[in-house]
């Protein structure tokens, strides 16, 4: 089975620095993309951050470009989200995800989420 927890979220003041951590577990095939997703409150979910399977590419939403990172730790299982010059804009409840590839159709598993708040 496949099962991602992520970690790392917490209250921080704008302009501070948060690291999310997701460590993915039952990953027994191939991987399209690795990613973060983010849902404020009454809003959509939307899309922060990518990292294609390959690792060969990231993409990341206009929003937070030249703020956040994603990164992945193949060894810890683990997929990173290294946020700075946090802006109160960014409170929201962060989801990582996996895609993966299965007779070649597309199946998407979400973490539980992580709360992040930035306080002005």
């Amino acid at each position: 089975q496949v099962q991602l927890v992520e970690s790392g979220g917490g209250l921080v003041q704008a302009g501070g620095s948060l690291r999310l951590s997701c460590v993915a577990s039952g990953l027994t095939f191939s991987i399209r993309a690795l990613g973060w997703f983010r849902q404020a409150p009454g809003k959509d979910r939307e899309f922060v951050a990518a990292l294609s399977g390959s690792g060969l590419s990231t993409r990341y939403a206009d929003s937070v470009k030249g703020r956040f990172t994603i990164s992945r730790d193949n060894a810890k299982n683990t997929v990173y989200l290294q946020m700075n010059g946090l802006k109160t804009e960014d409170t929201a409840v962060y989801y990582c995800y996996v895609e993966l590839s299965w007779l070649n159709k597309p199946y998407a598993y979400w973490g539980q989420g992580t709360q992040v708040t930035v306080s002005s």
